[in-house]
């Protein structure tokens, strides 16, 4: 029963912090810093997923170099 009563005595006090520290519009701010930070992050992704791909052709290149067809027989 304490724990309870001290989780809403602390939510009402983040409440109230909330509503102190500007409420809607810090809000507005923290959206958007958070918009332009996803925005950077899919840039940043995109950019993995390309490098990704070149390595793992140049690693296929090197290792695997030519893929024989098992069906022939050296002679």
């Amino acid at each position: 029963m304490i724990k309870f009563l001290m989780g809403v005595i602390v939510g009402i006090l983040i409440f109230f912090f909330f509503l102190y520290f500007g409420g809607g519009k810090t809000m507005k701010k923290v959206g958007e810093g958070l918009t332009d930070t996803g925005k950077r992050m899919e840039v940043i992704e995109e950019i993995i997923k390309k490098e990704t791909g070149e390595v793992e052709k140049d690693v296929k290149k090197k290792f695997f170099k030519e893929e024989r067809d098992p069906t022939k027989k050296i002679q």
